[in-house]
């Protein structure tokens, strides 16, 4: 690991940034009859206040299983994680639950829409169930889609509806965005438009977001690039200047 993550796990204090999560020593097993397969291999890390972090690696490295335990979606084998001043890997299920509503919202690869709602309704599943939402028209206008609120997921591009997509899961004003290979199914041009959104929710609501790429080229957006390998962080590092989604060189 860095030197610099290193110290910002030992001392968060350090960064001079409010430490959001903090992971230590966490080891995810998962086994299947008489084989264990070692997902993650003592990770520490730290995500901190309204950076844009991009989790880097080949498939398989352990990158979804990191962000499914820092989303409360699942739950390591060893180690711990910290929301804030909340050790998640001491909660129960119905803490964990309220957790995942009020807390973090999940953009996957899958745009995972209602073939039958229109864009509007999509996102309105969510603000109907948050304690402080937006309200769906103004979630789909921070994506850029203002006007395509009424029209089914079927009259919408790929790119559109993953933006439906991130419009949903920041309809709820989460602290957390997590992005889960939010392009891996798009072109490059297509791709541009939904890390706008991303990049733009992060920039304007100060949304803490870890996204997570096995593109080099994406890790040139990102405040902080962590990379992954064999289930370990390896290396991070700083881009020396934040770059657009449109000056990324696919």
């Amino acid at each position: 690991m860095a030197r610099q993550q290193a110290e910002a796990v030992a001392n968060p204090a350090a960064t001079g940034r409010e430490t959001v999560f903090q992971t230590r020593g966490v080891t995810k097993v998962y086994v299947m009859g008489e084989v264990k397969i070692h997902a993650l291999r003592g990770v520490d890390l730290a995500l901190f206040a309204g950076e844009l972090m991009v989790l880097l690696g080949p498939s398989g490295c352990g990158k979804s299983t990191l962000l499914n335990i820092l989303g409360g979606l699942d739950t390591p084998t060893a180690g711990t994680v910290t929301y804030r001043d909340q050790e998640l890997t001491r909660a129960d299920e119905r803490t964990l639950t309220r957790y995942r509503r009020h807390e973090v919202g999940f953009v996957f690869q899958a745009y995972n829409m209602i073939p039958s709602l229109t864009a509007r309704e999509n996102v309105a599943i969510v603000t109907e169930i948050a304690r402080d939402p937006m309200t769906p028209e103004e979630a789909l206008e921070l994506v850029g889609l203002g006007d395509r609120m009424d029209h089914f997921p079927s009259q919408l591009s790929g790119g559109q509806q993953q933006r439906v997509a991130i419009a949903r899961a920041i309809a709820k004003r989460p602290a957390v965005l997590l992005c889960d290979e939010p392009t891996g199914a798009l072109d490059s041009t297509t791709s541009a438009g939904v890390l706008e959104a991303i990049e733009s929710i992060n920039r304007t609501l100060k949304t803490t977001t870890a996204l997570i790429t096995h593109n080099e080229v994406i890790g040139e957006m990102a405040d902080r690039v962590v990379r992954m390998s064999d289930g370990k962080v390896v290396d991070e590092r700083r881009p020396e200047r934040r770059l657009t989604p449109r000056e990324l060189e696919w």
